[in-house]
């Protein structure tokens, strides 16, 4: 099968939608499939991590969405190097991801001959741009023959605007990865002292600063314990201004960490932390920190609860209440046994979301969706050559009466 993924997103930034699609390749490629990557890009000579062909399409610029910052390309001239990507490549199979965004999805999708799969991350309580647009966009909504959201939170969320029957097939996560039981801890980490994790960008809806708040209530109650920060983002310099002025200790800033020293902070953590305020359509992170093991304390939020269940593989707090958070947190760090036992359901949970798990489903979705599909499609097809021929016809019948 001849596939062709396509991100909105500059792919030459670190995000869960390209690292979705990037897995999703390497899978199909795996089973013999055929796999080519659309994407913006901001860097020339970026190559992906594995070896799949990419097509840089549209340089991409930063665009403020629900706390959070969207790379993508919003040149109007893309259409020629879309029509002459798709013309060269004949797809079988083109899968877009949040598939309304601008500019570049719309542009393949108003091109594409291919079968059609549109997938939704997103999850946000409202987006102004779906509501003021959606007569424009039903034209492209409507060229999607297959629709799969990664979560209830994101089906539930598309679903107010664009009302259709939409396929849940979540997020995976490379298990084997996490768990490998073979890994070093940081030997820097391994101390006596229990460290909380957390990872993720400094941006707001990842609730940083209410975990911070929250730390020096951990340190009176436990005062041998480590808060390690793995991330990037625009609010690390203001985060590490704030530590620094308060004198709070053992607060550790790691900056962006490569992914394959990633499940290394995992194995050196003895509690996982996601204080997220919103906006999260699924938790990745903690499906992450489950196959490694560890005991979630995360926010009550929608996509949050796909993925941990109070009080079995973790504990899930108010959102934005530090109080709350450490109490969790001094909870599990003084509870060894409550930590064993959710250690061990999360990791039997995060199994079911290995990537050959679901990159499984999403080639069965592909093979029903192309089956009702393609004979609708080949008789519409049959049917029109009908009706061309009898026009045909007609005309040549006319003319030779209007000779007489």
């Amino acid at each position: 099968m001849k596939i062709g993924l396509v991100s909105p997103y500059d792919c030459a930034v670190p995000g869960g939608v390209m690292e979705h699609i990037l897995h999703l390749a390497e899978q199909f490629m795996e089973r013999g499939h055929s796999v080519r990557i659309l994407a913006p890009c901001s860097r020339p000579d970026y190559t992906p991590p594995i070896d799949v062909p990419l097509y840089q399409v549209g340089h991409p610029v930063p665009v403020p969405v629900s706390g959070s910052v969207a790379r993508v390309a919003l040149s109007p001239r893309l259409s020629r190097h879309v029509k002459d990507i798709l013309r060269r490549e004949r797809f079988e199979i083109i899968h877009l991801h949040e598939p309304l965004m601008p500019a570049l999805c719309l542009t393949v999708l108003l091109h594409s001959h291919a079968v059609n799969v549109g997938t939704f991350h997103a999850y946000r309580e409202k987006l102004r741009a779906y509501q003021y647009s959606k007569p424009l966009l039903r034209r492209f909504f409507n060229r999607l023959d297959g629709l799969v959201a990664v979560s209830a939170a994101a089906r539930d969320y598309v679903n107010q605007y664009f009302p259709a029957h939409y396929t849940i097939i979540p997020n995976g996560i490379d298990v084997a990865r996490f768990a490998n039981p073979d890994l070093e801890p940081w030997p820097q980490y391994q101390d006596g002292y229990q460290n909380i994790l957390f990872v993720g960008r400094m941006e707001k809806r990842k609730g940083l600063k209410y975990l911070l708040r929250a730390f020096p209530l951990v340190k009176e109650a436990c005062p041998r314990t480590r808060l390690i920060i793995v991330g990037e983002g625009r609010l690390r310099t203001g985060f590490e201004q704030a530590i620094a002025e308060s004198g709070l200790p053992d607060v550790v800033f790691t900056g962006f960490v490569p992914a394959e020293d990633l499940p290394r902070y995992h194995r050196s953590a003895h509690v996982f932390c996601a204080p997220g305020t919103g906006f999260e359509s699924f938790g990745i992170v903690l499906l992450e920190a489950m196959a490694a093991g560890l005991p979630v304390v995360a926010s009550d939020i929608v996509g949050f609860r796909q993925v941990v269940t109070h009080g079995q593989e973790g504990l899930l707090v108010t959102p934005r209440e530090p109080e709350e958070l450490a109490r969790a947190l001094i909870l599990l760090l003084r509870n060894q046994d409550l930590c064993q036992a959710m250690s061990q359901r999360g990791r039997a949970k995060a199994a079911h979301y290995d990537w050959s798990v679901i990159a499984g489903r999403v080639l069965e979705f592909y093979q029903t969706t192309m089956e009702r599909v393609l004979p609708a499609r080949r008789w519409a097809a049959a049917r029109r050559g009908r009706t061309r021929q009898f026009y045909r016809q007609l005309q040549a019948f006319r003319l030779r009466h209007s000779r007489r």
